[in-house]
């Protein structure tokens, strides 16, 4: 490696804020245009979220805000953590735009807790996160530290089974290739495209990312004293990681490997309690 990975990640994320900002994946235009609307990322998680009115929220790198705002519409108390600023940029201006208020507060996840000094009663984050972290213990920790006596972790994550596989077939194979235990060189990798499908290339393609199994993630949450009540896997994604997946229904925003979804999962949900 000739650079630091951090760096590397943050010009590759700060490119992706201005084609993410105008893309129909995120429809931040659907958001203004519906004081109800959700992202689908949080549609999905609401019925196991339960009611969050009047809870104490962060969610950890929340990049441009929709499931933070779609959690403030939920009626939480939300703050959006990040360390994109191009990224918080547009976060606000949605908030802004469309309601309801949420703070946002730049810091990278080695910062956090220097940033956030109090407690809360929810820690959010969502899909895409884990790979980008080379530590999941130092995670797990940051996240007890930032939850409240009886507050909650609620994590859905693509499957670490899924990260090993190779993306570019197109025989329909499910053929190991990466990590799937966690290293300290993380995986290079080199994409003109986001993960969005738009057209607009990345302006810094590289990215570094880390592999952390179920089993890791599950101990280091253990490890950080919080109590696991809630071990799911599913079968199906919320993006197309292979180019034959199938989505579940036309227009769901949601896909499954075509005859067979049950030969492999392709995310999780963690909840865990701080008691």
């Amino acid at each position: 490696m000739t650079d630091d990975p951090f760096a590397v990640n943050f010009r590759n994320w700060e490119s992706r804020v201005p084609i993410h900002a105008k893309s129909q994946a995120y429809g931040l235009d659907r958001f203004i245009a519906d004081p109800e609307h959700l992202s689908t990322v949080v549609q999905f998680d609401r019925p196991h979220l339960g009611d969050v009115a009047g809870q104490r929220a962060v969610h950890l790198q929340c990049h441009i805000g929709t499931d933070t705002l779609s959690l403030a519409r939920l009626g939480a108390e939300v703050t959006g953590v990040d360390f994109s600023p191009s990224a918080l940029a547009v976060a606000r201006d949605l908030s802004a735009r469309a309601g309801p208020s949420v703070r946002y507060v730049e810091a990278s996840m080695a910062d956090v807790l220097d940033a956030l000094p109090e407690t809360f009663d929810l820690v959010y984050t969502g899909v895409g996160a884990l790979n980008w972290l080379p530590s999941v213990a130092e995670w797990a920790r940051t996240v007890a530290s930032l939850l409240a006596p009886g507050g909650r972790l609620y994590l859905r994550e693509g499957h670490p089974m899924l990260n090993t596989l190779a993306d570019d077939r197109d025989d329909q194979e499910l053929v190991v290739t990466f990590p799937y235990f966690e290293t300290q060189a993380p995986v290079s990798w080199q994409s003109t495209a986001s993960y969005t499908g738009d057209a607009d290339p990345l302006e810094s393609p590289e990215s570094m990312e880390w592999s952390h199994g179920l089993g890791e993630t599950v101990q280091a949450v253990l490890d950080a004293g919080l109590v696991l009540t809630r071990l799911a896997e599913h079968q199906t994604l919320d993006w197309r990681f292979f180019p034959w997946m199938e989505e579940v229904h036309p227009g769901a925003d949601r896909w499954m490997l075509p005859g067979g979804r049950e030969r492999l999962p392709l995310m999780y949900t963690l909840e865990a309690r701080k008691p």
